[in-house]
């Protein structure tokens, strides 16, 4: 379970790490004496202001957030409830390092000194660690490398231009800044008491370039479906074939992982779930961080490059589950169609049809619509669950226009013209696509559809759906 923040402030859960008393300490023992202690004084309150600025920016966007402080850096970790905009990204991202600029700069006008005036702001501690820790560390976070605040404000905005390749394009180039600043200090004996600064940042630029790796060669979607009917039997077939086996090989690797530890099954191009390394976080005691790793998935674009825990064991997913915020974490359709999956696996059916009703009011697709469907057969509401399976079906066939596919999702409960669905014709194109064939599986073998099989209407829209 997650652990208790040490304290509130502002309605913001403050969690203080062990390390983050450990830099303290070592602040105090480097500087020693009354530097020392004023140092380690006003880095604590700026750095927490610093991240009271993140959370209150996030805060305005409707976001839940919170703030952790640990060792050489604190973080402020945030659940959006909606797709921020750029905008919206860079102002959050912006905010900690000019909270923590203005508040030394005035600190230091407060007790009569000049933050420009080297003479002035050197004439005793207390004035030297405001400078230092407010101002100088203010805006040495904004210079643009990952994972300062700078480098977030340019990945937001490179993200609105290249969605797709922004994090690891703005990866490389935080890797090659830093190590060219660090280059210039240690080969200039003025600056070279500076070089360790970028010790720092460019390991964790490192960790998370390799750590997260992925082959853009390789990279597959393996949910996304034909764009066109086929025309050339044999090249489809092999394409469903090699498509099969990524899946299959995707969704072996993941299970390993889970079950022996060993990630090196994951298939190239790959990388293991939110999920598993969520929980691998957990297992080490950092909470914090297992809920940073899942919520901050939500907020990624593009293609996913992970397979689902789907044979994770039920106890650490719940785990897992009971460190997200409330609501729910939502944005990517991908993460909250697997989160949906998780809390009907989990048999928290109420939770599951209305995250996965309000997914598929955001974006109508065939996973959500019958996991709204399962989860009302196992709470024995037959007439929404059939509601939903109808609305599946014309989601997956493509016989109806998106408007009238979300009518279910209004509320989970909504009356749904089932008897016309079922009556409805089906183009031979779409009875191929793979979304119906997933769809007939799942009315075929999910354990919560076996009181519906006998049902006229159940069976009339699997004879439609042929497979």
């Amino acid at each position: 379970m997650a652990r208790q923040p040490a304290f509130h402030l502002f309605r913001f859960p403050i969690h203080i790490r062990p390390g983050f008393i450990m830099f303290m300490v070592l602040v105090i023992a480097v500087n020693g004496g009354e530097l020392g202690v004023w140092i380690a004084g006003s880095a604590a309150v700026l750095t927490l202001l610093h991240e009271l600025g993140h959370a209150f920016a996030a805060r305005a966007t409707g976001a839940e957030a919170e703030i952790s402080l640990d060792f050489l850096a604190g973080y402020a970790s945030f659940t959006p409830v909606r797709r921020l905009s750029a905008w919206e990204q860079a102002g959050i991202s912006v905010a900690g390092p000019a909270v923590q600029i203005g508040v030394g700069i005035t600190a230091l006008m407060l007790i009569g000194v000049n933050p420009i005036d080297p003479d002035s702001f050197t004439s005793n501690a207390a004035a030297l660690a405001i400078w230092w820790t407010g101002p100088i560390m203010g805006l040495f976070n904004l210079v643009p490398v990952l994972p300062l605040d700078g480098g977030h404000i340019v990945l937001a905005g490179l993200g609105a231009i290249a969605p797709t390749n922004a994090k690891r394009l703005m990866l490389w180039f935080s890797v090659l800044l830093t190590g060219a600043g660090g280059i210039f200090l240690f080969t200039h004996p003025r600056f070279e008491g500076f070089a360790f600064v970028v010790i720092f940042p460019l390991l964790v630029q490192l960790q998370m370039l390799f750590g997260d790796r992925v082959d853009a060669a390789g990279q597959t979607d393996l949910r996304r479906p034909p764009r066109s009917p086929a025309r050339n039997s044999a090249r489809l077939d092999a394409r469903a074939t090699w498509q099969s086996s990524l899946r299959t090989q995707a969704a072996s690797g993941e299970a390993t992982a889970w079950e022996t530890g060993d990630v090196s099954a994951i298939a190239e191009g790959l990388v293991p779930s939110p999920w598993y390394r969520a929980s691998q976080q957990l297992r080490q005691g950092h909470p914090d961080v297992a809920r940073h790793v899942l919520v901050s998935d939500f907020a990624e674009s593009g293609v996913p490059n992970w397979w689902p825990p789907d044979l994770a064991p039920p106890a650490q997913l719940a785990a897992l589950v009971a460190l997200l915020p409330r609501p729910l974490p939502t944005g990517r359709v991908h993460s909250e169609q697997v989160l949906a999956t998780i809390l009907l696996r989990l048999g928290e059916f109420v939770d599951a049809a209305h995250y996965a009703a309000a997914s598929f009011d955001r974006s109508p697709n065939t996973t959500v619509a019958i996991i709204v469907a399962r989860a009302a057969a196992a709470l024995d509401d037959r007439d929404t669950a059939l509601g939903w399976i109808a609305a599946a079906t014309r989601t997956a066939t493509g016989t109806t226009s998106p408007e009238s596919a979300m009518q279910p999702a209004t509320r989970v409960g909504a009356p749904t013209n089932t008897e016309a669905a079922t009556r409805t014709p089906i183009p031979a194109a779409a009875i191929a696509h793979p979304a119906v064939a997933a769809l007939a599986m799942s009315l075929d073998e999910a354990p919560e559809f076996a009181g519906l099989r006998a049902d006229l209407r159940f069976a009339a829209t699997r004879a439609r759906l042929g497979t």
